[in-house]
């Protein structure tokens, strides 16, 4: 178990900087002057200098990454419910992730932001599982029709 934690983490951590960067590059595009910003203001001022808040956002991403490929070995217990497998694997996910992104200033500092903040990654969270689910029961009545039909 504890190889497949370590196993599943490497893999998240690229995973973790490669969507960092596309969200650094469709933030570039939608402000769309020409530039490209790989940090928030905010985190240059607070890091002292662009390449130092490059180099903590980097480093956050990789973590961020690692702790979403380790959580996913929550959908593997199968003494668990899905209601508590969804819940345990949103928690692990949300309680790192909102100190992080506090930190780096990925949303505003301010109730409303947070509270936005929480919602949309709430929203993300369900649209992605939501869709997943969907995918996943339209493969098992395929499957099982198939089964029906051998029969």
């Amino acid at each position: 178990m504890k190889k497949n934690i370590i196993l599943r983490s490497l893999i998240g951590a690229p995973i973790g900087v490669v969507i960092s960067l596309l969200i650094t590059i469709i933030i570039s595009i939608c402000i769309g002057n020409g530039q490209y910003y790989a940090v928030p203001r905010e985190l240059i001022n607070l890091c002292g200098s662009e390449i130092v808040a490059v180099i903590v956002q980097l480093s956050c991403s990789l973590i961020v990454g690692a702790i979403g490929g380790a959580s996913s070995i929550i959908w593997g217990i199968e003494s668990w419910s899905l209601s508590k497998q969804t819940l345990v694997h949103m928690a692990v996910l949300v309680i790192p992730y909102f100190p992080i992104s506090y930190l780096l200033n990925w949303m505003p500092h301010h109730l409303y932001g947070a509270l936005a903040y929480i919602g949309a990654f709430v929203v993300a969270y369900v649209g992605i599982w939501g869709s997943i689910y969907i995918s996943i029961k339209s493969k098992i009545k395929k499957m099982n029709k198939y089964i029906q039909e051998l029969e």
